[in-house]
């Protein structure tokens, strides 16, 4: 069908010509979808402003040869402003979106979609540090495609934990007989503070101190470097000064 209907979360925009704009989008039903918005960038445009990176929409799209058409769209979650508005809010997001788009490059998930907008829901309304909730979004973005770390049992061998050093190259976890030689090791608290961002466990998450938080930071982002093969560009820029954390 050459017209649809879909919902959609902008991943990043680029100019075209004098007033059009490609609009990379990770939608509900379609996966990544890279389109047209025609005349979004004139000053009276209708819909331009729906169209920005974080945003949520209600789209109306014409199938083109090479990238389709956004012809109507209408605002499901304005998550721009709030976020654009905090620094640290601003970069998280920017690493979320790129690692959804790395993640949709062959095809997108309904439960990839959804995870996307309910972090960037989370980060415009302040719910947590933002820190955490990226960390939190990248494990689970990570074992939703197929790359689930385990910080319980042994990764390798599945052997009943808790164990105490981890091998992001073997998942996660392993046991004292799995550990290569020179293994970096981990305090219980830090290994339980990645569950809890695995497990969305708030609670027990936000009881963490910032010492557990900046150890926990470092497996995060050597864990996404290892599966997506090259690091976030992203995620050097992130803003990783403490909002608040437990003593």
């Amino acid at each position: 069908m050459p017209v649809y209907r879909d919902e959609g979360v902008v991943l990043r925009t680029h100019k075209l010509g004098e007033a059009d704009r490609i609009v990379t989008l990770l939608t509900r039903q379609h996966g990544k979808v890279r389109a047209v918005a025609k005349g979004v960038r004139r000053t009276g445009s209708k819909f331009g402003s729906r169209l920005e990176p974080f945003m949520v929409a209600d789209l109306q799209l014409y199938e083109g040869r090479s990238l389709d058409v956004i012809t109507q769209a209408e605002s499901l979650g304005s998550y721009g402003a709030e976020i654009a508005a905090d620094y640290a809010r601003y970069t998280a997001a920017n690493a979320m979106v790129e690692t959804a788009d790395r993640l949709s490059e062959s095809e997108g998930s309904l439960q990839q979609y959804l995870l996307l907008v309910g972090a960037l829901r989370s980060l415009a309304r302040g719910e947590h540090d933002a820190g955490m909730t990226l960390d939190s979004y990248l494990l689970r973005a990570l074992s939703m495609a197929g790359w689930a770390p385990s910080f319980l049992d042994c990764a390798r061998c599945g052997t009943p934990g808790p164990h105490e050093t981890v091998v992001v190259q073997l998942g996660g976890v392993v046991c004292a007989e799995c550990a290569p030689a020179g293994a970096p090791r981990l305090d219980a608290s830090t290994i339980g503070y990645l569950g809890a961002l695995l497990a969305g466990a708030w609670a027990q998450a936000e009881g963490s101190d910032l010492s557990t938080r900046a150890k926990a930071t470092g497996i995060v982002a050597a864990y996404v470097q290892w599966h997506l093969e090259r690091g976030l560009r992203s995620l050097a820029h992130v803003d990783r000064r403490p909002q608040g954390a437990g003593a």
